[in-house]
């Protein structure tokens, strides 16, 4: 039987504001435990929910960059159950009238294809904290730093029908909600992670399977994993007999499985009912439209424009729109060499290979935009070669210089473009090849372009790797053929 897969993805983002949803109390990260929990978030009485007018607009910025429907009206709800690390007993969230309708986002495919994929809706809730066990034998630590931080939980529809999808349609919203400045992104950190809804169905059936949901997976590569994992799980199970029960799931990395951790709840068991501390959220026209028009250049703008203006392929202009840090990176480097496909090379090639090796982003990269500019301008006026800018890239990114220009003059890379003593060193080199000199003469005409790479050797290799490629291959060319 031939199956297709159904997926839905829960993202639920923290947004970038400097205090919590409901209240004033700090939200950075890597604080000691319990100590950025006040009496607001642990639902003390007494204390009244006070809405951070910043996570509404971070809110409506997401809902407008995915072309969604922003409600006039929204409204929170009080979601009941109970967790040690909820101290309230409820969590503040929005069921029935979210702030951000329904929406889209495109995804490029494998093929070189696009895909949009729906949103159903985005809404505002506080985060609860966190259960530690690791460190307390036989016992569960609490940590409530995180209670209240705002998240902004974004709402698939099942549109998604592989892991490669699933992880291309993540990394879209963690691309716009990086470029709109409203998160960090930071899956390591918690500020980015995601619940994914996996069904399989016979190809052809309409209806949908019954879904197990993966909780809090923190990485694009685990969802990919978990997603295929729990696949071949559910295809096995109903192939052998069984059936699906919905259920939650945790991954477990290590051991590349998912796990079952409880029978899935239905929204009726969390007793939803409109938060009595908080008036509905009313959003004019104005106030919407303010916003709208703050909203930053967005990935897929930048990646038409790097394509139109610059004349960079699809690949490229993805490559680099996907990050707003690599971007902004990308157009410094750009304005500063004045070449556009010389500056991706440099970009996506030497240097993302060094961040690679160095396990860095580019924002802690050694070698700065404007420098990379620099030596790119080099290689372009002919100052120094290929070989001789890779040298000076590795200077540059230990800290041997401040400028492309300082490390040329202090390593004495600079090319030899003089014609005369070029052909000095190939007098020379010829002179010291009488057998190769022979087997080029001998010959055949079109067999003479490999043999000519010998003498290219050692003419770069007289010269430290300074003369000019170009001059060298032409005047070696010249030389040998009038020997014929």
């Amino acid at each position: 039987m031939q199956w297709e897969t159904v997926i839905g993805l829960e993202v639920h983002v923290q947004l970038a504001t400097q205090s919590k949803i409901f209240s004033g109390a700090s939200t950075a990260f890597g604080a000691d435990p319990n100590t950025q929990a006040c009496a607001v978030d642990l639902g003390m009485p007494g204390v009244l929910p006070v809405l951070n007018e910043q996570a509404v607009a971070m809110a409506v910025q997401f809902g407008l960059a995915i072309h969604a429907e922003i409600p006039e009206v929204s409204v929170f709800d009080r979601k009941n159950y109970f967790y040690p690390d909820l101290p309230k007993g409820y969590q503040t969230s929005q069921m029935y009238h979210p702030i951000v309708g329904p929406g889209e986002v495109e995804i490029g495919l494998d093929d070189g294809t696009t895909k949009r994929i729906r949103v159903h809706h985005a809404h505002l809730e506080e985060d609860a904290g966190k259960s530690l066990h690791e460190d307390f034998h036989g016992m569960t630590g609490i940590d409530l730093n995180r209670a209240g931080t705002p998240l902004l939980e974004i709402v698939s529809e099942p549109d998604m029908r592989s892991a490669k999808e699933a992880a291309a349609y993540l990394k879209a919203i963690h691309s716009i909600v990086t470029y709109l400045g409203i998160s960090d992104g930071n899956m390591a950190e918690g500020s980015m992670r995601c619940d994914v809804n996996v069904s399989v169905r016979p190809k052809g059936q309409a209806e949908f399977g019954t879904r197990a949901e993966i909780k809090n997976v923190n990485s694009f590569r685990f969802v990919e994993r978990a997603i295929e994992f729990e696949v071949e799980r559910q295809i096995e199970l109903i192939e052998d007999g069984g059936e699906v029960v919905q259920e939650t799931r945790l991954f477990d990395p290590e051991r590349d499985e998912t796990r079952s951790m409880r029978t899935k709840e239905e929204a009726n068991d969390y007793r939803y009912f409109p938060c009595p501390d908080l008036l509905p959220v009313v959003l004019d026209a104005a106030y919407v439209d303010h916003l709208r028009e703050s909203l930053p250049e967005l990935p897929d703008e930048k990646r038409a424009r790097f394509q139109g203006e610059l004349g960079l392929s699809a690949y490229d202009a993805g490559v680099l729109a996907a990050s707003r840090e690599m971007a902004e990176y990308f157009e410094v480097v750009k304005d500063t060499c004045g070449d556009a496909k010389q500056a991706a090379n440099w970009v996506q090639g030497e240097l993302s290979g060094a961040l690679n090796r160095e396990g860095l982003s580019i924002h802690d990269s050694p070698v700065s935009a404007a420098r990379l500019g620099g030596l790119i301008s080099r290689v372009m006026d002919d100052t120094i070669n290929g070989k001789a800018a890779k040298q000076v890239f590795q200077a540059l990114w230990n800290g041997q210089g401040e400028s492309a220009d300082e490390v040329i003059e202090a390593k004495g890379l600079k090319q030899v473009t003089d014609s005369g003593a070029i052909e000095a060193m190939i007098d020379q080199v010829i002179g010291d090849s009488p057998a190769q000199v022979a087997q080029y003469r001998d010959a055949e005409p079109e067999k003479r372009g490999k043999m000519i790479g010998y003498f290219v050797g050692q003419v770069m290799k007289a010269s430290r790797g300074t003369a000019n490629p170009q001059q060298v291959n032409a005047l070696l060319k010249e030389k040998l053929d009038a020997l014929c």
